[in-house]
């Protein structure tokens, strides 16, 4: 007999077994097998809890732990036990195998214990580990920003509004713009991973155990620093699978942006960037193409993790206290979002590390007049001209400079003055690229200084991470 055609966990009740049908479509094990790592670890935690209780015996808890650990070495070396298994689920898997070995010993285990309880539990164990597992990947994607913006410090770019040239930037002050938005996505998955620290195990089914079971030591047993505070609550929050899903949405939104820059930049219209041929691929038509496949699929991939978030929004909405057979659907999105993310992520990380950026192409870009309009407004105020007045002056000096088929910065200082009296042979200097770059010296602007200090911050954050993930 192997697991799962034994006796169901809860069948004393029942005149007839289930419906074979119906069997298949409320089995969970198909996906919470992957929970097996920490069901076992339950198990075994439960069985220490339950003998100190006086449950057990000494020597009965030291057969089911040994048990338990001869299950787990099978199921790490035998996958055609657990293909063929025909479990309910997790906890059904784990307690027909126990049985299998121990016979009644192994049927004492569930005492005092429900499945709302257990499952989750280990969905927390799981979500803290997978949020750690995150963060280690967003260690190597902000790495690799980090050393983006060391290897191309002093290199100006066009920087854009409502895809318009604006004002220069420096390109690692790009660059270190998604890092941020990175370095705050790992300290979400650092929160989740907080978040989901309370351990249910002992809140029964709803009510709590009725046997005296020691929570603490318990939650300890389990690397859990807490237990969570009402029973009721416990069995039926998934407040920190939702939480999970926001980092992992969000991170989705961050590398979905940085795609969409990568893949703009590549274009021939832009220029700025070499695609590395490891994460690219051709046309089967176009001898010629380099397409950016990466990036397009960690854009497209990203649906798949809202999706996945709205799912688990819709399971919790309306859903009456306690556990409801609903929270079934809890896991999948879980699984599914976590499968997709932490490879976008690798595989982002990976790319952009050997993306090369085009100096020369992003210096000639940077050189647009257009760029530093605001530089002349700017030179106005200091002159003494309210903001509004400098602002209405520079616009009729782009629409001259338009007229006479000049660039702003061609166009003779007597024109200038013409605006405003104020203007001198200074100007020419003020419209430099470099004197523009270097006025926003303000911390977190993009002088040259300010992103060196900038950097020097990011990279003080980044070993913080990679130390603790």
């Amino acid at each position: 007999m192997t697991a799962g055609e034994g006796q169901k966990m809860w069948g004393g009740r029942f005149e007839r077994g289930p419906d074979a049908s119906f069997y298949e479509f409320e089995r969970s094990w198909q996906f919470d097998r992957r929970l097996l790592p920490y069901e076992l670890a339950l198990d075994r935690a439960w069985s220490r809890a339950i003998a100190i209780a006086g449950i057990l015996t000494h020597d009965e808890s030291q057969r089911i732990v040994a048990a338990l650990d001869d299950i787990e070495l099978r199921a790490e070396s035998d996958a055609a036990w657990l293909d063929s298994s025909k479990a309910e689920d997790v906890h059904h898997f784990a307690e027909t195998a126990l049985i299998e070995k121990l016979g009644a010993l192994g049927a004492k285990l569930h005492t005092g214990r429900s499945r709302n309880e257990m499952v989750a539990t280990e969905f927390r164990m799981y979500v803290r580990a997978a949020a750690r597992e995150m963060r280690a990947a967003l260690a190597l994607l902000i790495r690799a920003i980090a050393d983006q913006a060391k290897n191309n410090l002093g290199v100006p770019m066009p920087g854009t509004t409502h895809m318009q040239h604006a004002q220069p930037l420096l390109l690692s002050h790009w660059v270190l713009a998604h890092g941020e938005a990175f370095q705050r996505d790992a300290e979400r998955f650092r929160l989740v991973s907080d978040r989901a620290d309370c351990c249910p195990l002992g809140s029964g089914a709803l009510a709590g155990s009725a046997f005296p079971i020691d929570r603490k030591a318990l939650a300890h047993d389990l690397g859990f620093t807490q237990i969570t505070a009402n029973s009721l609550d416990a069995v039926s929050d998934r407040d920190f699978a939702l939480e999970m899903l926001f980092a992992m949405a969000t991170l989705a939104t961050h590398l979905s942006r940085l795609a969409e820059d990568i893949i703009l930049f590549a274009s021939t219209e832009f220029g700025f960037v070499e695609l590395p041929d490891e994460y690219s691929t051709g046309s089967s038509l176009m001898p010629q193409k380099k397409n950016p496949d990466s990036w397009e699929l960690i854009r497209g991939k990203t649906g798949r993790i809202y999706g996945a978030l709205m799912a688990l929004f819709t399971v919790n909405k309306g859903l009456p206290s306690s556990y409801q057979r609903d929270l079934q659907e809890d896991k999948e999105p879980v699984f599914a979002a976590f499968d997709q993310l932490k490879p976008m992520t690798q595989i982002g990380a990976a790319a952009l590390a050997a993306t090369k950026f085009r100096h020369g192409r992003l210096r000639e870009a940077a050189q647009d007049p257009a760029l530093v309009a605001t530089e002349i407004a700017d030179y106005l105020v200091a002159q003494g001209i309210p903001f509004r007045e400098a602002h209405e002056i520079v616009g009729k000096g782009l629409r001259a400079a338009e007229r006479q088929g000049k660039s702003i910065r061609e166009m003779p200082i007597g024109e200038w003055k013409k605006l405003s009296p104020v203007f001198g042979p200074e100007l020419s200097t003020v419209l430099a690229l470099e004197s523009a770059l270097a006025r926003r010296s303000v911390a977190g602007g993009t002088a040259p200084g300010a992103v060196r200090a900038a950097l020097e911050d990011f990279n003080a954050r980044l070993e913080k991470i990679e130390h603790n993930p």
